[in-house]
This record gives C-alpha cells, structure tokens and sequence, in this order.
C-alpha cells in the first residue's frame, strides 16, 4: 500500500515544505494539499518548493476544481511541474467545494468536469485539445505526464470516475461506504469497457495515533472531529439530491448528518469548528484511523482487503510530527513488510 500525506497550506508555506520533506523520509508516497485560495495560500507555489526539496514525492490537490482556474492554466501549471521535475505530479478534482463556496459560487455539473477533465489530461499529457472552438497544445509540454484522480460521493460522480478518471479519491475511511464506493467505481469502469482494476483506489482521512488510554482517544476525536463536518458538505449535497431512503446512497452516509446546520468556511478543515458538533463519536472512529499503533494496522489491512491502494493521511491536528514519524518508524514498516533478502 502507498502512503500520502494531505497538507493544508497555512503559512508559514515552508512548514508545509518541511512536512512534505519529512514524509518522503520516512517513505510517503504523495504529498497533497488542499487547494482553497482564500482561505489558504496557492498550493501550485507551494508545490514548487516541494518538488525542489525533494527527490521521489509527487505532489498534487486535494482537490482542485474546474470553476476557480481557467483549464488551460490548470494543465499549464501541471505541464510547468513536470517539465521542471520529471513528472512527479498528480491532479487530484472535484467538482469544488470551499473553493467555490466561499466566493458565492456552486459546483460545477459533472458535465463540465467531465469536459474541463478531458482538455487539462490532454494538454497536460502532451496533447492537442478542443477548447472554445480552437485546437490548443503546449509547444513546449510533449513530455508531460499527468494523472488524474477524481474525488467523488454520490452514484453519477462515482460512475464517471469509473468512465474517465486514473485514480480515485474517498475523503473517508468508512468500511462500508469504501466498499460502496469502490464498486460503483469499477462497476462505471466495467460499463465504459475498461478495465476495473485499472483505477488507484485513494482513501484520504485523519489519522491520529494514541497511547492507548480513554484520554487519548477522546482527545483524539476531539482533534479530528472537524473532518465529519468537512465531509458533510458534500453529503448535504448528495442527499438533497438523492434522498435519505438508502435507495441510492448508503444509510450510513446520509444519516449522521441528519442534525446539521449550517458550515462556517472561516473554520474549514480546522480544529475546533465549532459547526461540526452534529458529528458523534462514532462517525468520526469509522470516519478517521484512530487509535494505537495496533488499531492503525488493523484498519489498514481492512482498508488494504477493500481493495485501497493509497491511504492518504490527513494532518490537520495537533500531532503532525508524532504522526508522521509513527507511521513512518512503525506503521508504514509492519504493513508494507519488506521481502527477505535471501530466499
């Protein structure tokens, strides 16, 4: 199994350099970042500085969208990375959530994204590409390599993602809904006539290792409480859609959102909003990896026989250092056992 690590770009931006430097060390995959830029500072910049101070990561959003950028500079700054650093990025997209939201904005129909996704892979694969009535390349780009991952919850994004996307990212690590979700991912796949084994499966959450007391897990839960508050944006989304009958989305996705009201985006993906008290206990220890370094080996192996091929961890929380190292010095060791030198 890979391992990311998903940042958010506060400043200073050269701890979110330094994060994503630590994690390479102690041998994470991916770095991603959110990609929100008002409330946080341009990930592209940030991602620049990452690639150059690494040597292995590859970097992307989680996620971008296709409202805030024109598609052509999106792919552009992708192309640019690549050029520069040999093709070590990712384009994890959604449809858009705070990104939009906070300048008044909606997400864009999956429609659109289906469209933006097509003309950013192919300029940013080299590509000429249909947009606005002209055919466009990057004269300069023929070597670039770009992967697209799509972020996805309701049926008729997890179907496209099936039809169209490289990759797949779940923002939560429910047993129950992955397993949902993954099939009607390579169900999509299946029906477009590709393969369903071709699409990276992603599972993106918090992660907070704990010393094993009562104390801990409550504190724990306390940090990451935020991410079911997070995630419920874009169940509200789904179910004002689709209904809460089970029918088409899974009880246990729409129910524990029954009591919420309202997000303030001042507080998005931070500690301590106080908008996510809707969210219980529960949710959040199917929803995060919580607990000792037992516990987090046990979910992955589960998450692992779900068919995820990445678990991205989250690291807005108080325990960012202590999490990497765990993982790295502990965790990522007993899952991923190295084959014995000698047969």
């Amino acid at each position: 199994m890979d391992f990311g690590v998903v940042l958010q770009n506060d400043p200073p931006a050269w701890r979110v350099v330094e994060l994503a430097k630590q994690a390479e060390n102690y041998g994470f995959t991916h770095a991603w970042t959110f990609d929100s830029h008002l409330l946080w500072q341009e990930p592209f910049v940030v991602y620049s500085q990452i690639l150059s101070n690494t040597h292995r990561i590859t970097v992307g959003p989680m996620v971008t969208n296709p409202a805030t950028r024109d598609w052509t500079v999106t792919a552009s700054l992708f192309a640019t990375l690549n050029d520069m650093f040999g093709n070590r990025t990712v384009c994890g997209i959604g449809r858009g959530d705070s990104a939009v939201r906070v300048i008044n904005g909606k997400p864009v129909t999956l429609a659109t994204l289906r469209e933006a996704i097509g003309v950013i892979r192919g300029l940013a694969n080299g590509e000429s590409v249909d947009y606005k009535g002209n055919q466009l390349r990057f004269p300069w780009g023929a070597s670039s390599r770009l992967p697209i991952w799509m972020a996805a919850y309701g049926p008729r994004a997890l179907a496209l993602t099936g039809e169209i996307a490289d990759g797949f990212i779940l923002q939560l690590a429910d047993p129950d809904i992955i397993k949902w979700s993954i099939a009607a991912v390579r169900k999509g796949a299946a029906d477009a006539g590709r393969d369903p084994m071709s699409v990276t499966i992603c599972v993106a959450a918090p992660a907070y290792v704990t010393d094993g007391t009562d104390a801990g897990m409550a504190h724990a839960r306390d940090q990451c409480r935020w991410f079911g508050g997070m995630v419920g944006n874009h169940v509200a989304d789904i179910v004002a859609r689709y209904g809460t009958d089970g029918a088409a989305v899974p009880k246990a996705l729409s129910d524990y959102i029954a009591g919420r009201e309202g997000y303030d985006y001042n507080s998005h993906g931070k500690v301590g909003n106080d908008h996510t008290a809707f969210v219980p206990d529960e949710v959040i220890d199917r929803f995060c990896l919580l607990g000792p370094v037992a516990r987090q080996v046990e979910r992955l192996e589960e998450l692992r026989e779900l068919g995820v091929d990445q678990f991205a961890v989250y690291l807005q929380h108080d325990a960012k250092d202590a999490t990497l190292a765990s993982y790295g010095q502990q965790i990522m060791p007993i899952v991923n056992t190295r084959a014995a030198a000698k047969q």
